[in-house]
């Protein structure tokens, strides 16, 4: 009897089906928002984006430890093989999305809330945009792992891992406290 592995085709297809349908129901959820569009639709947007956000950050948080464990990895060896599947899954199906999602409900929370004014929002776009330079970073390192190619060392990922964590606590001070 043999056991069928989550690095197989199946689960696989299975995990990326659920994917579809948790994205397809986010979306759905929103456009019926907007259809509907009750007296507190801002607190609804507010909660879809701190929700995509979470996300995003957990994939951001947890993709440069999968990095310090494959550099670990003997290329080409069923470890390396399973770290590869855990990457390629942890960006498609959660942090990519996620990214997405958050870049739409938040423009369309600065746009309908406050206008792109204040220069506290500019600053958090900013560092938005810096966040997202960081996951298109990690989606290539992705891709260099794949081809087993990656260069560097676990202690540069340790290093790596520390920016979205500095990256939202800025993000965060701004969004609370609107400092300017």
């Amino acid at each position: 009897m043999t056991r069928e592995r989550q690095t197989d085709r199946k689960p696989g297809a299975y995990a990326r089906r659920r994917a579809h349908f948790a994205l397809a129901f986010f979306a759905l959820m929103a456009v019926g928002l907007f259809a509907w569009n009750p007296d507190n639709l801002y607190l609804w947007i507010k909660a879809l984006h701190i929700i995509a956000v979470i996300s995003w950050m957990a994939g951001l948080f947890y993709m440069p430890r999968l990095f310090i464990y494959h550099t670990d990895a003997e290329p080409g060896s069923v470890q390396s093989e399973t770290f590869k599947v855990m990457e390629r899954r942890l960006l498609r199906i959660i942090m990519t999305p996620a990214m997405m999602l958050t870049w739409l409900f938040g423009l369309y929370l600065a746009w309908s809330v406050y206008g792109f004014q204040g220069g506290w929002l500019h600053a958090k776009i900013g560092l938005v945009v810096l966040l997202t330079a960081v996951h298109v970073f990690f989606s290539r390192a992705v891709g260099a792992f794949e081809r087993d190619e990656n260069r560097r060392s676990a202690r540069y990922w340790r290093f790596m891992n520390e920016a979205p964590t500095l990256l939202m606590i800025l993000i965060v001070i701004l969004v609370v406290v609107k400092p300017f």
